[in-house]
């Protein structure tokens, strides 16, 4: 057999797995010589390290031979991504379409809650903020801004006069929407959306305005980047807004161009696959840890991400926290630090969509690893910590939403450590925001498949 010197280094899993591991735990992974992967049970332990374990250096005396020669360090990290995606696939499968809104009380570890509808008829909701006068602004993909009224209805005319060159293409569209801190003296709105260049490229760009008469006016831009450096790609364009203070931060995605080398999220020249701090007009702090670096982006905070679908700040100490997803493996939950490097794409746990590894390493010195790491991928989307007064025991909890596997998790933390985690509930559509209400109410902003979105609500039962 050839050495793993010997082999190119992006074979695909789907080989691997049908060559070397087939004819003993069989072609579905349901076992035969060799006992079953899917199943649950493990001899030797079935968490990340201990399968690397057993793939390098074999278990002789139980009949598992070593592949050290066969498989390098890279290939035995994406066979050991593949058959934990597919048990988790096995076990609980990707949800085909939603179930309808349950009409009964839902039971969590700490709180008793019924979900109620909001508001229905969405293409795609991306984000949702609360305006004082209890309207709910709602941003649609396709490069609508949605007002949900003070009566609870859902006003039939998008907002007029938004930006003309949004880009609407794959993940491509109107993203963000959040009030400014201080809307209620000053009725700043912000909106991130992808930004039309030439030749079709496009770019992550942040705008605010105001509200007046149903219409989008008085538009500044907040950030913005030389059309010139802009990209051919209409994916990965992160997106997330979140204030803290006088400071504005926001995620820009790595944009897809530079899968598997040390490419965008790395060059502290670039915006792409970073986390962003400006003040609220978008001018760039002269305490940003890159400032007057020769060639740096003044107004990076953090880098080495890949597509940051998420953003909060936790109001007990202000910290910054983001969710990314991974490309086929690897979503994160990061705890962001000043100046931090969070390693996209030298270290992941991810593989490429193709099934060929990425990288070899899933730490590095100097690089930070996840808070969580989410392999196989749940798509991970935002988060937001719970502020209000209605659930008093979730209260300073972070809950977190995903796309494909559909989920809603409630997550403790102490600082930057998880210290336990719930899944509240699953399978009612892809959950895109979360928002603490000004009643108390945790609101979604759900993505349904094939079918409008829709806002809803958890209340408390009783």
């Amino acid at each position: 057999m050839a050495s793993a010197a010997d082999q190119s280094p992006g074979r695909d899993v789907n080989q691997l797995y049908a060559e070397l591991c087939s004819g003993c735990h069989g072609e579905r992974m349901e076992g035969g010589k060799g006992g079953s992967l899917i199943d649950g049970h493990w001899q030797h332990g079935g968490d990340t390290e201990a399968l690397r374990r057993s793939i390098r250096d074999g278990y002789a005396g139980a009949g598992m031979p070593s592949f050290r020669a066969a498989l390098n360090d890279a290939e035995i990290s994406t066979l050991v991504n593949f058959i934990h995606e597919t048990a988790t696939r096995t076990v609980e499968p990707e949800p085909k379409q939603e179930r309808p809104l349950p009409a009964g009380v839902q039971h969590s570890e700490e709180h008793a809650f019924r979900i109620e509808p909001v508001a229905s008829g969405f293409d795609v909701p991306w984000s949702l903020t609360f305006l004082p006068d209890r309207r709910i602004l709602v941003t649609e993909r396709v490069g609508r801004l949605r007002v949900i009224e003070a009566d609870g209805q859902l006003n039939p005319e998008p907002v007029a006069g938004l930006p003309t060159n949004i880009l609407v293409r794959d993940e491509a569209g109107l993203m963000s929407v959040v009030a400014d801190p201080d809307y209620a003296h000053n009725g700043w709105i912000y909106l991130s959306y992808s930004d039309r260049g030439p030749n079709d490229t496009a770019m992550t760009k942040i705008v605010r305005g105001r509200l007046r008469h149903g219409r989008w006016i008085d538009e500044q831009e907040v950030f913005a980047i030389d059309p010139r450096d802009y990209l051919p790609s209409s994916v990965l364009f992160g997106g997330r807004l979140a204030f803290a203070g006088e400071y504005l931060f926001f995620s820009v995605g790595e944009r897809g161009m530079e899968e598997g080398t040390t490419g965008q999220a790395q060059d502290l020249r670039t915006a792409n696959g970073k986390i962003h701090r400006v003040f609220h007009d978008g001018r760039t702090p002269p305490d940003n840890p890159f400032v007057g670096r020769d060639g740096s982006l003044g107004s990076i905070w953090a880098y080495g991400v890949r597509n940051p679908q998420g953003l909060a700040i936790n109001p007990r100490d202000g910290a910054v926290w983001e969710t990314e997803h991974g490309p086929r493996g690897g979503d994160e939950l990061n705890a962001i630090r000043r100046g931090a490097n969070y390693g996209w794409p030298v270290i992941t746990y991810g593989m490429n969509y193709d099934g060929t590894p990425i990288s070899d390493k899933t730490a590095a010195p100097g690089m930070e690893q996840p808070v969580i790491n989410w392999t196989p991928s749940i798509a991970v989307s935002q988060l937001e910590f719970y502020t209000g007064d209605r659930f008093p025991r979730w209260k300073g909890n972070l809950f977190i939403g995903s796309l494909a596997q559909q989920k809603f998790i409630r997550v403790v933390v102490d600082g930057d450590r998880v210290v336990h985690r719930e899944e509240v509930f699953r399978g009612l559509g892809r959950v895109r925001d979360i928002k603490t209400g000004p009643e108390g109410n945790l609101y979604l902003a759900i993505e349904l498949i094939g079918k409008p979105g829709r806002i809803v609500r958890l209340v408390p039962a009783g």
